[in-house]
């Protein structure tokens, strides 16, 4: 359905893209947008193909946000490939590029200033382990969101918890009734590995273990059945340490809310979700179990 721009139209500052964008919708075209950290890989590419099929206008953005991050050396080590990323984006037929500096999202510096009300959801799982990490998300999607305007957004599902955030996030500033968003399956390489920008940090043996992620969710999905399922959590947990991972959580939950499961009827929907550290690069992949 994209109108396919001649070639891409690249902006750095949020008003002049914010403007072309109004000019766009004002002559009836609708918009979909994929916000990306760059270090762009085929996961992200199908993000902006699905765009693609279903808006006038792709818009992409490339920004590493620094207060999303808890640990400053993960920042300072997280992959930054943009020319690349711009080929990749180009290539793949994306009309409109957003790469803003930091000082053009937080001009007033990275102060969290504002408290997202995201309930339980950054107590558990990703927000247990990464506290303050979804209200650094928060303010930057808040920020783009409300520059971008788009009528469609596209995420991926391997940030499982990440999209219920942002949801959460859309009706929390009003905008729930003017942004569908759109969760897109997760996208693997051929032995199984979640597509992921920290993958490029992996060694070759690291690359190779890493599989055990994967092949763990698939086994509780192909074991699992109705009644306590504790135990199939605990094996699965002891499958991931027995490789070398130093697992921070193995869990199943209810796809909907992300409320734990212990005890499972048959029906509920469910997803296994899963996070380690191999050595100092921590993974994280997830499965819809039904």
């Amino acid at each position: 359905m994209s109108i396919n721009c001649p070639e891409m139209i690249s902006f750095k500052k949020s008003n002049q893209i914010a403007e072309w964008l109004e000019t766009q919708r004002s002559n009836g075209l609708k918009t979909g947008f994929c916000p990306t950290m760059g270090a762009l890989h085929p996961g992200h590419l199908s993000l902006i193909d699905a765009c693609k099929k279903e808006n006038d206008i792709c818009i992409s953005s490339i920004f590493v946000n620094p207060a999303q991050f808890n640990d400053p050396k993960d920042f300072e080590k997280y992959p930054s490939t943009l020319e690349h990323d711009i080929d990749m984006l180009e290539e793949a037929g994306c009309d409109t590029l957003f790469i803003p500096s930091v000082k053009e999202i937080y001009p007033g510096g990275v102060i969290k200033t504002e408290h997202y009300d995201l309930r339980f959801l950054e107590t558990i799982l990703e927000g247990k382990y990464r506290p303050g990490h979804y209200q650094g998300v928060c303010m930057v999607m808040e920020r783009l969101l409300k520059i971008a305007l788009p009528d469609n957004l596209y995420l991926g599902q391997k940030d499982y918890q990440q999209c219920m955030v942002i949801k959460r996030l859309i009706e929390l500033t009003g905008l729930s009734g003017r942004i569908k968003t759109n969760i897109c399956p997760t996208i693997r390489e051929p032995d199984g590995l979640a597509m992921s920008s920290r993958n490029m940090r992996l060694n070759e043996t690291e690359r190779k273990t890493a599989t055990e992620i994967s092949k763990t969710l698939f086994y509780i999905r192909e074991k699992i059945k109705p009644g306590p399922i504790i135990d199939l959590k605990q094996t699965a947990f002891k499958m991931l340490e027995s490789k070398g991972f130093k697992v921070d959580y193995m869990e199943i939950a209810d796809a909907v809310n992300l409320e734990m499961v212990n005890d499972w009827n048959g029906k509920q929907k469910i997803v296994a979700l899963a996070a380690a550290y191999l050595n100092e690069i921590r993974l994280i992949d997830n499965v819809i179990l039904n």
